[in-house]
């Protein structure tokens, strides 16, 4: 894998990658970034990891489909649902502080789930990992604005971060296959202890500690709790429409209270910001609504929530397309989803190439096209269509979502506060968070319901493809307003 100059294998003094010859861009240092990377690549590895255990699990525990889908699912609901207090929390005690926290419950809830000899204590295990990586994962990108504050450093810095977060998630099937092979189930959590270890160490050791946000004020324990209620509904009610349905009553019980809890949450931090303004209460407020007056912020929320709705959304009726209309097993599945999956090995170094010189916007226009017309080519997808027909298509959507995801990271990173850092990264990982539930759960209603599978998958490409189109429009308007800004 390489940075944008040269190949991390190549060290200079103080384990610094050495600028390229005849360039004057600064060293990147790596401990603290391999550190910050390996964090991040744990919560990646573990959405998809598991997946290939599930069979294993089932027979090896009695595990029946419920429970089976609160191992897949409530990883990835209550890490959705607790990203905001994560950051919240970062931004208050320090972003090393709780990165190391969340280190430690995501390795510990792993040590859990390797051990666990029921359903519910497996099952307990994951909702703990979800916890860890809440902590996590805002915190890493607030250290990695705080490590690297040259931008087209940081530029860098972000590329290898999403690059190995990409080959993670890519990577899970295939390192879940072979571990399994080669052992049993259990081993796809054991691989969390070394990974998380070193984390832990290289943080340690090569990570500063950050100035926690100044604690005269007290915390907003309503706002957290209804941030917690809102979002823990609203995506177990997506995670659960897929399966039973838009209308059923658990699925609309869900969403009502989610709804009406973040337009609580939201009518209370605004009145807390408020008074907090004035002097009239010693509380801070977890989000400041203040923060979406940033047209750059806002914008950048909403095009990570497209870009995971499109692009999750598609990965999850391809993979399906290839086992159903191809009939493909598992193995070749993931190797007909790789050129995909794993574009972040050559989105990373192009996106640092551009951003350091134009910013965030143009990469992440750019991608945004390029993953419009990769979906565009979804429309020609048959039963019997080539592959490498879709081969243009998978290898276009894949770096299209990379590129963007970098962009747009990149993009929150410098909008935010230093002060907001860890809470305004959170919300940007919430938005994709949904975006992503909320296009697995409506791509598989069209199918399931289209008249043929391949029906529904070309309906989903071109909602797909438009929710790119728009993304593209929101990060060209971003950009001007901060060409304006700027002049």
């Amino acid at each position: 894998m390489t940075t944008a100059a040269t190949p991390t294998s190549v060290r200079g003094p103080a384990g610094r990658a050495p600028a390229p010859a005849g360039g004057n861009a600064k060293p990147l240092t790596l401990p603290p970034l391999i550190a910050l990377s390996l964090g991040y690549f744990l919560v990646m590895l573990d959405v998809t990891v598991v997946n290939v255990a599930i069979p294993d699990i089932r027979t090896s525990l009695g595990t029946g489909p419920s429970a089976l889908q609160w191992i897949v699912d409530g990883y990835s609901t209550v890490f959705a649902a607790l990203l905001l207090l994560g950051g919240g929390l970062a931004d208050r005690f320090g972003h090393r502080r709780v990165f190391l926290a969340g280190l430690g419950v995501f390795t510990t809830a792993s040590t859990a789930c390797g051990l666990a000899t029921t359903s519910g204590s497996l099952i307990a295990g994951r909702l703990a990992q979800g916890a860890g990586g809440a902590l996590l994962v805002p915190a890493s990108l607030a250290l990695l604005r705080a490590t690297f504050p040259d931008r087209a450093v940081r530029a860098r810095a972000i590329a290898l971060w999403g690059a190995v977060a990409s080959v993670a998630f890519g990577a899970g099937p295939a390192v879940g296959g072979l571990l399994i092979s080669g052992t049993d189930w259990r081993s796809v959590f054991w691989l969390n202890l070394p990974i998380g270890a070193l984390a832990m160490l290289l943080t340690l050791r090569h990570i500063p500690s950050s100035a926690p946000k100044p604690r005269t004020r007290k915390t907003d324990p309503i706002g957290q709790a209804l941030g917690i209620v809102g979002l823990v509904g609203v995506a177990g009610g997506l995670n659960e429409a897929g399966s039973r349905g838009w209308t059923s009553p658990l699925v609309l019980s869900a969403f009502g209270v989610g709804a009406a809890a973040l337009v609580a949450f939201a009518l209370v931090e605004r009145a807390v910001e408020s008074r907090s303004a004035r002097g009239r209460t010693q509380r801070d407020p977890l989000l400041r609504p203040s923060l979406f007056r940033s047209a750059a912020f806002t914008s950048t929320t909403l095009i990570g929530m497209l870009i995971s709705l499109g692009y999750y959304g598609m990965l999850f009726l391809a993979t399906l397309y290839f086992q159903q209309e191809r009939h493909l097993d598992v193995l070749d599945t993931g190797l007909a989803l790789l050129p995909s999956v794993c574009m972040g090995l050559v989105a990373a170094p192009l996106f640092s190439r551009v951003a350091a010189r134009t910013g965030p916007y143009v990469p992440m226009a750019a991608g945004l096209v390029l993953g419009t017309i990769g979906f565009l080519g979804w429309l020609l997808a048959r039963p019997g269509t080539p592959y490498p027909v879709l081969l243009l298509a998978l290898i276009a959507t894949g770096l299209g979502q990379t590129m963007t995801a970098l962009a747009a990271t990149a993009a929150i990173v410098e909008a935010a506060p230093v002060s907001d850092a860890g809470i305004a990264t959170a919300v940007f990982n919430v938005s994709r968070q949904v975006g992503s539930a909320m296009g697995v759960a409506l791509f598989g209603t069209f199918a399931a319901t289209a008249d043929d599978f391949t029906s529904g998958l070309r309906l989903s490409a071109g909602i797909a493809a438009a929710a790119f189109a728009i993304g593209a429009l929101l990060a060209l308007s971003a950009r001007r307003r901060a060409g304006s800004t700027c002049t």
